[in-house]
């Protein structure tokens, strides 16, 4: 027999604190995925790596940290997020400790790995705490404002971070510097945050949905790593492309035909939440190849150092902080999120249309300087609405592994971003110093053309993100048709059907 409970429960008093330490961790995950991109160079040259096995310095997490998300984001629900939060950020710690210590690239590349396996852990933990302890519609907003910033903020910052850690210290910094912020999450966590009672899912654990969906996802992202080595007709690379959708077929299989599957179907099923995972992921991969991009072009074209390179990205985080939380937070819960996601990712689109005029003696500026400002306010008021819309909803038994579909989905996406339009640009600047190199005769024309040529290419893969980002805010204005959250309503725990709005105030019925 099923009775009513109370249509709401009192907020949780330390909600504002536990933001702080679960902000912390999320900024230390998303730091961590660009701030030793800067010390790749010196960390090579001390621990002997080769040029080819480079790149594994960036693939060992990658791989790791987009395999286990999903599985990563069960285990929250299962343990309890709390739980799962604490042991990601001491695993992350420890794993960060050994790579600041490796004395060669095998201990590197494990180091890695580790942080990954810990990191897919930590970020679904650390989105689904948000999803269950903010519920008021205006206090999500601000929760889900300062959460995106820091998610679509915080790669660059980690530009200007590792910058500084690597030309006044050193490379082994880049890891060390996880350690204090680990520490201080935790502890704040394990003192602060009160995780609601009812929301763990304590059905068996999933295994051929873990195994397949691991296989499948690494094997995706290491088919995208591989392609922009060697090429996208390598038979290699296409039989990786062929082995993760027959694995992730086989995967979606299982979850409709599994009692307790790793990730329940209806948790895509929802328009909304799929219009979201989509878009987003879609936005990601233009994000993550214009980072490359200017951090090359600033450094190699313009002649940065790191420090002032990680400098000239503070327009498009500043950007990023009042798109999310002056624009995003304020308006969230006056009009629709697909009026803010749509917009969003077209003035982000606006911005990187800018950036197709690249030329050698670009001016900063005049140039780079508004594009970064218009992506920067594009991307925040995107991001806002989109995490918290991508968790909302969802039944609190799905919230870790809805909330790691997110990350799963950015974490895809710049593995796409950086594979796709580096192969894009590499095609470009080769075409065009073919067909200028008869003109180039002496040493410095032959550099100039270089340069011009590097230039052509990143301006050609450009193109394809402004492309990628207007059919990102096209999917996000058709797909996603929920209303705008009512001021001081309580998140429902349904899906919401279509047309309905985002919260509404009814009373939970208990069976």
């Amino acid at each position: 027999m099923s009775k009513i409970a109370e249509p709401s429960r009192l907020p949780d008093p330390n909600r504002w604190k536990a933001l702080v330490f679960i902000a912390l961790a999320q900024l230390m995950v998303v730091l961590d995925a660009t701030i030793v991109n800067i010390a790749l160079p010196s960390a090579q040259q001390d621990l002997g790596i080769s040029n080819g096995n480079l790149q594994w310095v960036i693939t060992a997490y990658a791989l790791a940290f987009g395999g286990l998300l999903l599985f990563g984001g069960r285990i929250a629900d299962l343990w309890g997020r709390k739980r799962a939060f604490v042991v990601g950020l001491v695993g992350f710690a420890a794993a960060s400790a050994l790579g600041g210590a490796a004395t060669g690239q095998e201990m590197m590349f494990g180091a890695r790995a580790l942080q990954g396996a810990f990191g897919a852990l930590l970020a679904p933990a650390a989105l689904s705490l948000l999803a269950v302890m903010f519920t008021d519609a205006r206090e999500r907003a601000k929760a889900f404002g300062i959460y995106g910033a820091i998610a679509g903020g915080g790669g660059a910052v980690g530009l200007i971070l590792g910058g500084f850690l690597t030309e006044y210290l050193d490379w082994r910094w880049t890891f060390y510097v996880n350690i204090p912020f680990a520490v201080v999450a935790a502890l704040g966590a394990y003192f602060v945050i009160r995780e609601p009672a009812g929301g763990r899912n304590r059905s068996p654990l999933d295994i051929p949905g873990v195994v397949l969906s691991t296989l499948g996802l690494v094997t995706l992202v290491y088919g995208f790593t591989r392609a922009e080595s060697h090429g996208w007709t390598d038979i290699t690379t296409l039989g990786l492309f062929g082995g993760s959708v027959v694995l992730l077929g086989a995967f979606v299989l299982t979850e409709a035909l599994v009692k307790s599957p790793l990730l329940p179907l209806r948790v895509l099923a929802d328009r909304n939440r799929g219009g979201v995972y989509l878009s987003l992921g879609l936005a990601v991969i233009a994000m993550f190849g214009l980072f490359l991009f200017l951090t090359y072009y600033l450094q190699v074209v313009k002649g940065y150092s790191p420090v002032t390179t990680g400098f000239a990205f503070l327009p498009m985080i500043a950007g990023m902080i009042i798109g999310s939380t002056q624009i995003g937070t304020r308006l969230m819960t006056r009009v629709a999120p697909r009026l803010l996601m749509a917009p969003g990712f077209l003035t982000a689109a606006v911005g990187m249309l800018l950036l197709t005029q690249l030329e050698v003696g670009s001016s900063y500026a005049g140039l780079i300087l508004p594009a970064q400002l218009l992506l920067g306010l594009g991307m925040g008021t995107a991001f806002m609405p989109a995490m918290s819309l991508a968790t909302h909803g969802v039944d609190p038994r799905d919230a870790g592994v809805a909330s790691a579909m997110v990350n799963t989905s950015q974490q895809v996406g710049g593995a796409i971003g950086t594979a796709l339009l580096n192969t894009i640009a590499a095609s470009a600047t080769t075409a065009y110093i073919a067909d200028h190199a008869a003109g180039a005769t002496t040493p410095a024309a032959q550099k100039l053309l270089q340069l011009q040529g590097m230039v052509e290419g990143y301006a050609s893969a450009i193109w394809w993100a402004v492309g990628i980002l207007v059919v990102s805010a096209t999917i996000a204005f058709t797909f996603i048709n929920t209303g705008k959250p009512q001021a001081g309503a309580v998140a429902a725990g349904s899906g919401g059907g279509e047309g309905a709005e985002d919260e509404v105030k009814v009373p939970v019925v208990v069976h």
